[in-house]
């Protein structure tokens, strides 16, 4: 697929194939100053006056308490802290607004923050399907598969993390063989788990071991995805995982997942203001542990059907949510994670489709620079997609172009091109148009543009098909990225004193 993609449009020229995205065209503003700061001291009344919940980590609430947040020991190893309005907002001031996370190929490294934009696979999904074997739990050569299928996009720049979920390996060991995939199968930068602490720190211990002890304490490498437990509560697997990742100087995305009507309010200027408040906090904490740790603002905001209580993905109001988001973001001076291809469709077809380019192109308009769920996502997230995961990596090579935006200069206004054969003459042959054909147009790898007849003699393939097809053409011909052997061989006998070192548990 990508040789047959690179012969037809002079891949090596094509300014689009990138590390990241360095976004050309503005972000879309959506609400008035005025509408801004009534979220914002919504979000300082919700810390004021309800607090946030701490469970299970006296050290959290220590900190804390240490600069200045209000504790209400609630027993059973659980505490409420309120925040002046102001307090956790003034944590953030020591947040970078952008920082690089380093991949093993420099050349992969991203930015995330600015104008800079980074797309991700889908994280998460127990289940896996394709059109073959159909939907069944994801298992170890999966989660390798898929990881072999990111690092071949030219579309994504970032491995992504629990891609799905290895359930053929037990529940305590498999974050090491999830780290080992990313780093044997991809260049590319990677998050680590975040399941329990010590899993958090058995992923900085491999990165220390792929990078050096000193680059690691110097650089961010590795990133957690840390979820709040919404509404309003922070459980110490997170709070201590984040604190891991921040002490190693490690990179850490805080994400409060709200479903409207169910852990946040129907109306979305309330659900916004409660992610905001729940969001800060945890990247408020980073700060506390370790000032100047990269920490990213996140944004999950899901709609649901009262009708029937399922989640709804794709839908209007959570995408002007994101907008929203990405103007908070912008004005607390930080990078912000939010939106992608969500879905609750059961198939990659065109519900699918629909609803994935809703959300997704509202996390590209509001400015967000990481899109984590950028290709894959499907069955509202319980569902890990091969040929969905093809269909929106081809849609994400559009969105670079579309992120590029327009540069208007002499050679664009192509006064040349219509001049050199005059009124009434094709522009086939003519200079301009031999020098541009090449890279003026993304050309997608997937779409079928033959004409009716054309594509009914070749067997009237349809896009589920064809992206069947391009996975398996494409895990046919892959090849690793080199790695030092040393290193390699390192980083296995970590893992199997680790896994020695434990009982497996299933649960």
């Amino acid at each position: 697929m990508q040789a047959r993609r690179g012969a037809s449009s002079g891949r090596d020229a094509n300014p689009l194939h990138v590390p990241y995205i360095t976004r050309g065209i503005p972000t879309h503003d959506l609400l008035s100053d005025e509408a801004l700061d009534g979220i914002i001291a919504t979000a300082d009344r919700i810390l004021a006056e309800i607090g946030i919940e701490f469970r299970e980590d006296p050290e959290t609430v220590r900190l804390f308490q240490q600069a200045g947040g209000k504790a209400r020991d609630l027993g059973d190893d659980r505490w409420n802290l309120t925040f002046e309005p102001g307090l956790i907002r003034g944590l953030l001031a020591t947040a970078p607004a952008e920082f690089t996370q380093h991949a093993r190929n420099p050349a992969r490294s991203v930015r995330i923050g600015g104008r800079s934009m980074v797309f991700a696979p889908a994280y998460g999904s127990p289940f896996v399907m394709d059109l073959d074997k159909g939907r069944r739990y994801g298992t170890i050569e999966d989660f390798r598969n898929l990881v072999k299928l990111a690092q071949s996009s030219p579309w994504l720049h970032h491995s992504g993390g629990t891609i799905c979920e290895p359930t053929d390996v037990p529940v305590n060991k498999r974050h090491l063989d999830m780290v080992h995939a990313h780093i044997r199968y991809s260049d590319r930068a990677f998050l680590g788990s975040i399941t329990a602490p010590e899993r958090a720190e058995d992923s900085i211990e491999m990165c220390r071991i792929l990078f050096g002890a000193d680059f690691v304490d110097r650089n961010c490498v590795i990133m957690g995805n840390f979820n709040s437990t919404s509404p309003l509560v922070w459980d110490g697997v997170s709070t201590r995982g984040i604190r891991a990742y921040a002490a190693a100087n490690q990179g850490s995305i805080h994400l409060p997942f709200l479903l409207g009507g169910a852990v946040s309010p129907l109306t979305m200027p309330g659900a916004i203001a409660q992610c905001l408040a729940e969001s800060m906090v945890g990247c408020a904490l980073t700060q506390l542990v370790r000032p100047g740790a990269p920490a990213i603002l996140g944004s999950f905001l899901s709609s649901m059907s009262l009708r029937t209580g399922s989640p709804t993905f794709g839908t209007p109001e959570p995408a002007l949510g994101s907008l929203v988001m990405g103007q908070i973001a912008r004005r607390l001076n930080m990078p912000l994670r939010c939106a992608g291809n969500f879905s609750t469709s059961k198939l990659p077809d065109a519900q699918a489709m629909t609803q994935s380019m809703m959300s997704m192109m509202s996390a590209v308009n509001c400015g967000a620079n990481f899109i984590l769920h950028s290709a894959g996502f499907l069955d509202g997230l319980l569902s890990m997609s091969y040929e969905k995961m093809m269909l929106d990596m081809d849609l994400c090579g559009a969105l670079h172009a579309w992120l590029r935006g327009l540069e208007v200069n002499e050679d664009t206004l192509a006064f040349e091109a219509l001049a050199e054969k005059g009124p009434g003459e094709h522009l086939f042959g003519c200079a301009h148009t031999l020098r541009h054909y090449q890279t003026a147009y993304w050309d997608s790898a997937l779409d079928d543009n033959d004409t009716h007849e054309t594509w009914s003699e070749a067997g009237g393939v349809d896009a589920m098909t064809r992206a069947n097809r391009a996975w398996k053409e494409t895990l046919a011909t892959y090849e690793a990225p080199p790695l030092d052997p040393a290193i390699d061989g390192a980083l296995c006998d970590f893992i199997a004193r680790r896994k020695a070192a434990m009982p497996d548990a299933w649960y």
